[in-house]
Formats: structure tokens, C-alpha cells, sequence
């Protein structure tokens, strides 16, 4: 059975277009050979040039592998690490969630929440 390849998003295909061009510069700069970089990733020649492309048909543990051998995968570590829309949109759940309070500012006073100290008002029948 083959495989079903979903495109991805024309902005996606772009950055993954991006990584694979860092990682060639990166690979040049350290002077590492294609061959020798494609034998550390355990991969062929032919996978290689399709990772420095930015084919997204290439597994991402190759990229990360990649990342590893030429000593930038720390990087990966700060890639959705913050995740400000995630927390606000928390946030905004938990605010509500909360319950209201028993006695809201304006509600009616029954007998029990009068304040201590201060008889009831008689009315013209009561004694």
C-alpha cells in the first residue's frame, strides 16, 4: 500500500523550505561533505538533498537528526515554549468558570446577612 502525502499549507511548505536551507548552510560552514553528513543521519545521498530542500515527505526525526549532528538541537528545545495564545485562551476559560459570589454588591438582605447590632425595622403591626 502506498502512502496518501498531504500537502501541507503554502506557508508550512515555505518554512520547512527555510529549515532545509539553514541546515545545508550550516552543514557548508562546518565543511562536512553531503556524503559524510548523509552517513552520520543514516540516510542516502539522494534523502539528503531532499532534507536540504525542504521536502516535508521527510520524517522529522531525520530532521532532528540532522539538528543533532551538526550540534543545533538545542534549538529545537525553545520551539513552542511559550505558548502565549494557549495560556490566554486558559485563562480565559478559568475566568469563566468562576462562580459568583453569594452576596453580590445590591442584592436584597435577608435576616441572616443584617449586620450584627441592629434590631429589625418594626412595621405598623408588629409589636
Amino acid at each position: 500500500m502506498s502512502r496518501t502525502l498531504q500537502r501541507p499549507f503554502p506557508s508550512v511548505e515555505k518554512q520547512i523550505h527555510a529549515l532545509g536551507e539553514r541546515l545545508k548552510l550550516a552543514r557548508l560552514r562546518r565543511e562536512l561533505p553531503a556524503t559524510l553528513f548523509a552517513e552520520r543521519l543514516g540516510i542516502s545521498r539522494d534523502t539528503l538533498h531532499r532534507l536540504e530542500k525542504g521536502d516535508p515527505g521527510i520524517a522529522l526525526g531525520t530532521y532532528m537528526r540532522a539538528l543533532r549532528v551538526l550540534g543545533l538541537d538545542k534549538d529545537m528545545d525553545v520551539v513552542a515554549r511559550d505558548d502565549t495564545l494557549g495560556r490566554k485562551l486558559q485563562d480565559l476559560k478559568l475566568a469563566g468558570q468562576r462562580k459568583p459570589r453569594a452576596s453580590a454588591p445590591g442584592a436584597a438582605r435577608t435576616k441572616a446577612s443584617r449586620p450584627a447590632g441592629k434590631p429589625a425595622r418594626k412595621t405598623d403591626g408588629q409589636q
